[in-house]
């Protein structure tokens, strides 16, 4: 029988698919897989090509082979640094932020109340806003010196008018990310919550265990790998954040808000210098690479060594 074997005690099984069988299978998914391709590689591709070039858009003719020292440049331009340790800042602070406030609202949403579903639909509801719009949402109706809700509010207090976005720039855009990404960070936190055993909890409540001291030493244990995953996968989004700060700083004031992606958007299309910008936008990618494959494999190793000891 084509596409079957027999075992022993007379047992039909069906065979591995052959390779022609397996081809027209995998076949309608080429096309799905070609356009991955094209829209995501070659792009990529040529941006490696050019990084070794030295080609300025508003010198005609400039286009000429430079081998590595696009990238000698890149290491020793103090903007790069400087666009470095603003990304680290910004991401560091807003993901610790979002996760310190996500983890409260968590195990809020986790208890049983009127009107839990209509909360935690407005916590989610951030998210679900594109980072444009948040942008430019914070910085004309939520900032803004003149009209703005929270000069508004404070007005209240006595406090006079102030440009947030202007004077407290790091501030500003740290607060809406964190505005967009505490969702994020509740949801995942919620999950580990509600996988927790009840039975567990039980038993701790039985014990004589309070509040605080079953937070310690069983719930907080048991999040652990979900806080984890929770700062990792925040951090690789949000070391790519461009539309926030292009809506309300525009990298500045100065390069105070500059960060690694605002600065190879600044270098390719306002300096025109397509050959550096090439560079950088390889050593950021090369690095955001290292970065989190590294979290990757340790965080699999925290899940591999949960599961093992599960077992």
């Amino acid at each position: 029988m084509a596409g079957s074997a027999t075992l022993p005690g007379g047992t039909v099984a069906a065979a591995a698919p052959t390779a022609p069988t397996a081809w027209r299978r995998s076949r309608p998914l080429l096309p799905a897989l070609l356009y991955t391709v094209v829209v995501t590689q070659l792009p990529f591709v040529f941006t490696v090509l050019y990084s070794f070039q030295s080609w300025n858009l508003v010198r005609p003719g400039s286009q000429r082979w430079v081998g590595l020292a696009n990238y000698a440049n890149v290491f020793t331009d103090n903007a790069f640094r400087s666009a470095l340790l603003t990304e680290i800042e910004m991401t560091v602070l807003a993901v610790a932020v979002a996760m310190a406030l996500g983890l409260p609202l968590a195990m809020l949403l986790d208890r049983r109340f009127p009107g839990r579903g209509v909360a935690r639909t407005l916590l989610i509801s951030p998210f679900l806003i594109m980072p444009t719009v948040s942008g430019l949402l914070w910085k004309t109706t939520m900032l803004d010196p003149s009209y703005g809700i929270v000069s508004y509010v404070l007005s209240w207090f006595g406090v006079p008018a102030t440009d947030f976005v202007s004077r407290f720039p790091m501030a500003s855009v740290v607060t809406v990310l964190v505005w967009q990404w505490t969702p994020f960070m509740m949801l995942i936190v919620l999950a580990g919550l509600q996988s927790q055993s009840g039975d567990v909890l039980e038993a701790a409540r039985v014990d004589g265990a309070g509040p605080w001291t079953t937070f310690r030493w069983i719930t907080l244990p048991h999040l652990r790998r979900y806080l984890e995953l929770g700062v990792l996968l925040g951090a690789i989004y949000l070391v790519n954040t461009f539309d926030v700060i292009y809506m309300m700083t525009q990298g500045g004031p100065g390069t105070r808000t500059t960060n690694l992606p605002y600065y190879v958007y600044q270098r390719a299309f306002l300096g025109f210098d397509v050959g550096q910008a090439s560079a950088l936008g390889v050593v950021t990618v090369a690095g955001t690479i290292v970065v989190a494959s590294v979290a990757l494999r340790m965080l699999f190793t925290v899940f591999s060594g949960t599961e093992r000891s599960a077992g």
